[in-house]
């Protein structure tokens, strides 16, 4: 029997077109300068927190004119990154790459050069809106020039990231011990090094051709899924809790309940936010393997029992402990983004500024609601609720469903 010639029209360009998405390669380099300026822009966003102490201190600042700092900083940076994901959807802006590095850097490093608050508040607010404009176009690029690898690729993306939130307050607090207010100057340095970097190989961040049809197919092929979207941004927010509620809890924990010695505090957070760096190169050649919505799946069963353990130990097995919880739970950070974006696969910038600012500024919230938690009923009430409401990450990721295609 013959067939038709004109059937097999359409599928054959798919699958053409998934023929050539599968042989693009990772581009390694350009993923190193993306996860470098991600860096970047993290240690601008995570210096903030480590400034305050000496604004306050300059500017006789209030606890509750303090607390304003931070939330216009968590505004402009986390809450607004749709905004920007909308925009990076709309038409390639490359360009916002090198811009919003120089920005958070210029906004950072004028602070401590500020003759009032409401100077400060405006440059917190410039530090913001480059933090805010930087995360979806990134993780847009990273995928993009990530190939077929996608997981590997975000993750080594996120991973600049995450060792940019940890570098960030030693930075600026030796620059600060040791040149005073001024030394926030020198986070001008990074920014512009990294800004002029980026602008140089603008170009070779265009989409190749084939590339760029082969990716476009894909995303006429895939289905919107919204309410699968949904989940995930509860789950990101649920994460995001029990992260936030062990980083801001456990110091307290280790030094009233188990009486521990102050000088290791910030050993302790070094370990949990470093062993979660790791987790985040690690799990993306995992996520590639096994799958996305899997890996994310064990992880959060694996979340629950890893935390309860670290309130039932004392000594160096806290510190073992909790350098095993923030490996598993921050590594679920990168393939959130990759499963978002395979949830919108029309919107991949909207979806990561879903996840990376909205899911996880909402997450604050729940850290807001832990304190009081903790005000009624104790510190270890507060981490006891951090420590299993991952098995309600695990419940909501088991209803995510696998991302689909027509």
């Amino acid at each position: 029997m013959t067939p038709d010639p004109a059937a097999p029209a359409v599928p054959l360009t798919a699958s053409v077109a998934a023929a050539a998405a599968e042989r693009v390669r990772p581009n390694m380099r350009l993923l190193g300068l993306l996860g470098l300026g991600h860096m970047v822009i993290d240690i601008n966003q995570g210096s903030l927190p480590a400034i305050l102490p000496f604004l306050r201190s300059a500017l006789d600042l209030s606890y509750t004119a303090t607390g304003v700092i931070v939330l216009a900083a968590n505004i402009t940076s986390s809450l607004i990154q749709p905004l920007f994901g909308y925009l990076a959807d709309r038409s390639r802006r490359r360009w916002l790459l090198p811009v919003s590095v120089l920005l958070s850097a210029v906004g950072l490093g004028l602070t401590g050069l500020a003759p009032s608050y409401g100077v400060v508040l405006g440059l917190v607010v410039i530090t913001g809106f480059g933090v805010a404009a930087f995360h979806p176009e990134g993780y847009r690029t990273a995928t993009v020039v990530a190939g077929d690898r996608k997981a590997t690729g975000v993750s080594i993306f996120s991973t600049g990231g995450n060792i940019g939130i940890a570098a960030g307050p030693p930075l600026v607090t030796a620059l600060l011990m040791g040149f005073g207010m001024p030394g926030t100057l020198g986070m001008l340095i990074p920014g512009l090094l990294v800004a002029v970097l980026l602008t140089a190989v603008l170009p070779t961040l265009s989409i190749p051709a084939p590339a760029a049809s082969a990716h476009g197919a894909a995303a006429a092929g895939a289905r919107t899924m919204r309410g699968a979207m949904g989940l995930l941004i509860l789950m990101v927010a649920i994460r995001s809790w029990t992260q936030l509620g062990f980083t801001t809890f456990m110091p307290f924990y280790y030094l009233d309940v188990l009486h521990g010695d102050p000088r290791l505090v910030g050993t302790m957070l070094a370990i949990f936010l470093g062993a979660g760096a790791v987790g985040t190169l690690v799990a993306g050649p995992i996520a590639d393997r096994v799958g996305v919505r899997r890996y994310v799946v064990s992880v959060f069963l694996l979340a629950a029992p890893l935390g309860a353990g670290v309130l039932f130990v004392e000594g160096v097995l806290v510190f073992v402990l909790l350098g095993a919880l923030g490996f598993v739970l921050v590594s679920t950070f990168t393939v959130s983004v990759v499963l978002g974006q395979a949830y919108l696969p029309r919107h991949p910038g909207m979806a990561s500024g879903l996840i990376v600012g909205f899911a996880i500024g909402a997450g604050g919230v729940g850290a807001s609601a832990l304190g009081w938690v903790a005000d009624q009923w104790g510190l270890a009430a507060a981490l006891w609720i951090s420590a299993l409401i991952p098995l309600l990450g695990f419940l909501v990721a088991l209803a995510l469903p696998e991302p689909g295609r027509r």
